[in-house]
């Protein structure tokens, strides 16, 4: 900790004077440490919430993983087949985006809260139940509007804080923004 504290005195002081200055502290900080593999003093004082925000939306994706799964095996109409194969696209592609989320956990010296117990809680999206095929295009349109506010508002937290989490978010920021332009497009049809 105490090296984290010389690490921001010294960033700030070389931003004051607008000069671009590798902090020696910093790297000889990031010389000791090395049970804390990737995690240096530049992490600084964020840690452990952007372990929390991670979480939370590691959550998130499990709960999108099991509501397109139930809709997938639920479908049934004219239109259902083909809307059906893409929620089991959708469910692939969230595990996958959980698995990212625990793999950044895990290298922010964190551990991936996958605890079914809590998982509703600690979700920004929620759990559905519906047999309509049009409801479950609707629930899953919702939810990721909500992953797409979720992963906005947590890129602007992070901002520079974390710049591989930030990536990382943007790149699935993307995809849900993509899920949420075909859910839209087979609410309208």
């Amino acid at each position: 900790m105490t090296q984290q504290a010389n690490f921001k005195p010294v960033v700030q002081a070389a931003q004051a004077k607008d000069e671009l200055v590798i902090n020696e502290a910093g790297l000889q900080a990031a010389r000791k440490s090395l049970d804390d593999g990737a995690v240096t003093p530049a992490y600084g004082p964020h840690r452990e919430a952007i372990i929390k925000l991670l979480n939370d939306s590691l959550a998130t994706e499990l709960v999108c993983v099991l509501r397109y799964k139930r809709h997938h095996f639920m479908a049934t109409g004219l239109a259902s087949p083909k809307i059906a194969e893409e929620f089991m696209v959708h469910a692939n592609e969230e595990s996958a985006h959980a698995d990212r989320i625990a793999q950044r956990i895990v290298q922010l010296g964190g551990e991936p809260d996958f605890s079914p117990s809590t998982l509703l809680e600690r979700s920004h999206a929620d759990y559905d139940e519906s047999n309509d095929l049009k409801t479950m295009v609707r629930v899953n349109l919702i939810a990721e509007r909500v992953a797409v506010e979720t992963y906005h508002q947590m890129i602007a937290l992070i901002g520079d804080k974390d710049t591989t989490t930030r990536r990382m978010l943007e790149d699935i920021l993307a995809d849900e923004e993509e899920h949420a332009d075909e859910l839209s497009d087979w609410l309208e049809s």
